[in-house]
């Protein structure tokens, strides 16, 4: 039975988010905010950060949060972050979510993305190792991917000094995070040697590459997230036009999704990007791939990290922990019933 998605139609905003909206029109038009795309780099970066502080929640206290240094295949060392909700040693080993955190390949930040990654960590429970992958127009594309496989050979070979079960590994992020963990899911596959993952959680992640599909014709302005920035975003990242071809920039032009790990995709209505993960979840759906679609009715891109403005947030926060700990807990017993059961059972969708 083939999964069915929902259609795609234009609903209301959530009240709060339309609020903030209409807030960061004003602070826009009267210079008070300025246009991320008409920064540098550096400069948008500082935004993102200040902005991720004033919309999210504080980070939720945990029992571990330590400070790690990943090596990458050309010498490098990424910064890199593990949440847990215990203490080395007390206990059996954690499952873990490997996180890739947003901001288009050129902003983001371990502490843009602390609260949600503290707060998956709490709510599974599991450990969350986030990762900061390097940045471009420093590092372009596709030194992100690569750095992303590297984090996951990586804790494959460490996760057991790490109190951390390697057989019970997740990838996952939001946005560009997104990508990279669908990415992930697709070189796993092929790659034996690396940890193979029980869970991608992709989370509005960037899959098609492209800037033509309904959604950003619908909401690539006034949402949030608009069009031009996404380009400029893309601009800084890519080398030439035939990156965006790519499949480790467009994981959806991938040849063959077949065999790659069980997909929970977060969607939010009022999204740019909506389609291409609607696309996505087909594709792996057509590839006998277990998709669960989850779509949040009025959010907007990045709502994930709005425990400020909105309570779906956290409800959304709770979806993926639980998905996690389902997918945790299939992996010592055989499958569990719930991730069977989705080879055959539609996609849920919370609309």
């Amino acid at each position: 039975m083939t999964p069915s998605f929902p259609s795609a139609s234009i609903m209301a905003l959530h009240p709060d988010l339309e609020a903030l909206l209409d807030m960061v029109e004003i602070a826009t038009a009267t210079g008070k905010r300025p246009v991320i795309h008409q920064l540098t780099p550096a400069q948008a970066r500082r935004e993102f950060d200040d902005a991720s502080a004033a919309l999210d929640l504080p980070p939720e206290p945990l029992a571990r949060v330590e400070a790690l240094l990943l090596p990458t295949r050309d010498g490098q060392r990424l910064d890199a972050r593990l949440y847990a909700p215990r203490a080395h040693g007390d206990g059996p080993a954690l499952p873990v979510l490997l996180h890739f955190h947003s901001g288009g390949f050129t902003v983001g930040s371990l502490d843009s993305h602390a609260a949600l990654c503290s707060s998956l960590a709490q709510r599974a429970p599991c450990a969350v190792l986030s990762v900061a992958y390097r940045l471009a127009p420093e590092h372009r594309f596709p030194t992100a991917a690569h750095d992303a496989i590297d984090a996951l050979a990586w804790l494959g070979s460490h996760a057991d000094t790490l109190g951390l079960d390697p057989a019970r590994i997740a990838v996952g992020g939001d946005s560009a995070g997104g990508t990279l963990a669908a990415v992930l899911a697709l070189a796993a596959r092929d790659n034996p040697a690396l940890p193979q993952p029980c869970l991608q959680v992709l989370c509005y992640a960037g899959l098609g590459g492209r800037t033509d599909t309904d959604s950003h014709r619908r909401y690539g302005q006034g949402y949030l997230l608009d069009t031009e920035t996404i380009e400029w975003f893309y601009h800084q990242y890519l080398r030439d036009a035939d990156d965006r071809g790519d499949w480790r920039f467009a994981p959806l032009l991938a040849p063959d999704h077949r065999g790659v790990a069980p997909a929970l995709l977060v969607l939010a209505e009022c999204d740019p990007l909506r389609d291409e993960g609607h696309a996505y979840a087909r594709k792996l759906a057509d590839a006998g791939v277990p998709v669960t679609v989850r779509e949040y009715a009025g959010m907007v891109h990045e709502f994930l990290r709005m425990g400020n403005i909105v309570a779906d947030a956290a409800q959304a926060h709770e979806d993926i922990a639980d998905a996690l700990a389902q997918a945790f807990g299939s992996v010592p017993g055989g499958p569990h019933p719930h991730m069977a059961s989705l080879n055959s059972a539609p996609a849920a969708s919370s609309r």
